[in-house]
């Protein structure tokens, strides 16, 4: 690599930014292009499953969101186990950015921080996550473009809505504003995820790849978000022998409001929309009066920012 490519690299994965010419030229024939374009369903999916909805609501039991931070810990610690062992592979060396990406040594200390020094000896790999896991090392092993996929699912979604899942969580959980149980959401070694998101679509998209290997990436990404989705809904089957420690600090769901359509966000939203401003605005001083209201309003704040930030990724 020559020494202007390389200070251009380094300068994009600090913050500098200048692919965003790049951007504008895209095209659905690109890896990054037709990986968006892939998953969005999956996608969506994925994003409906009852215990994503739960935790972006700030609904969250602390020893599901514990048990969610073990599935984690396995999976990426099978995946930066493949990419170490594939870093050097034509089709993946490009996208290697083990000091601003891996995340499997950050897990590993939040689950000090919640479980304590003998923590390995607490936790197992559920039945959901070895099946994604599995899946992993096969790739890995067998044919390591498709771990492309893998790195792209994980990685872009942590850069992205992962950043207001670690807020919804910190403040649901109590958690100390210092960071400790959510390492795995601080990426310190990138200081622009817009601009790094950037290089790495650049990344993508500069791979040689063939028509037909483009498409087994993009059904290896759907692959992973439904290895996500199995591992979501083994957390809410979980969720359900637990007693209910649930902190409520999300926004109120139709069904629990007590009958009162009211106090359903999605109803004031409703008749904002058909011109009933001035309820609206009463309903929402009143709410936001209150502790509780005001996380309420800042976790359906971050649950909308998080959506979008993906789709803007």
């Amino acid at each position: 690599m020559s020494a202007e490519k390389m200070e251009k690299t380094e300068n994009v994965a600090n913050g500098a930014g200048p692919y965003e010419e790049k951007e504008s030229a895209l095209s659905p024939e690109d890896l990054s292009e037709m990986l968006a374009a892939g998953t969005k369903e999956v996608h969506e999916k994925a994003e409906n499953t009852q215990f994503v909805k739960d935790f972006l609501r700030g609904r969250i039991r602390k020893e599901l969101f514990k048990l969610g931070a073990v599935a984690l810990y396995y999976t990426y610690a099978a995946m930066e186990e493949e990419i170490e062992t594939n870093k050097d592979h034509p089709h993946f060396a490009p996208l290697y950015f083990p000091v601003e990406l891996h995340r499997h040594e950050a897990l590993a200390r939040d689950l000090e921080y919640f479980y304590g020094p003998d923590w390995k000896s607490q936790v197992r790999c559920s039945e959901a996550t070895q099946r994604y896991v599995d899946r992993i090392h096969q790739v890995g092993q067998e044919d390591p473009v498709l771990l492309v996929a893998h790195a792209y699912t994980r990685y872009m979604g942590d850069l992205s809505g992962g950043q207001v899942l670690k807020k919804v969580a910190q403040r649901a959980l109590k958690l100390p504003p210092t960071g400790e149980g959510l390492e795995f959401y601080q990426f310190d070694g990138i200081h622009s995820a817009k601009a790094f998101k950037q290089l790495y679509r650049s990344r993508m998209n500069e791979l040689d790849l063939d028509v037909e290997t483009k498409g087994k990436l993009v059904e290896e990404a759907v692959k992973a978000f439904q290895f996500n989705m199995e591992v979501f809904e083994e957390l809410e089957e979980i969720g359900k022998t637990f007693q209910e420690d649930v902190l409520d600090a999300g926004m109120a769901v139709h069904g629990a409001t007590g009958g009162d359509i009211s106090k359903c966000p999605y109803y004031a939203a409703q008749m904002a929309a058909s011109g009933g401003t001035a309820y609206v605005c009463q309903l929402a001083m009143a709410v936001l009066r209150h502790p509780t209201g005001q996380v309420l309003f800042a976790s359906w704040v971050a649950a909308l920012a998080g959506l979008a930030a993906w789709y803007l990724m």
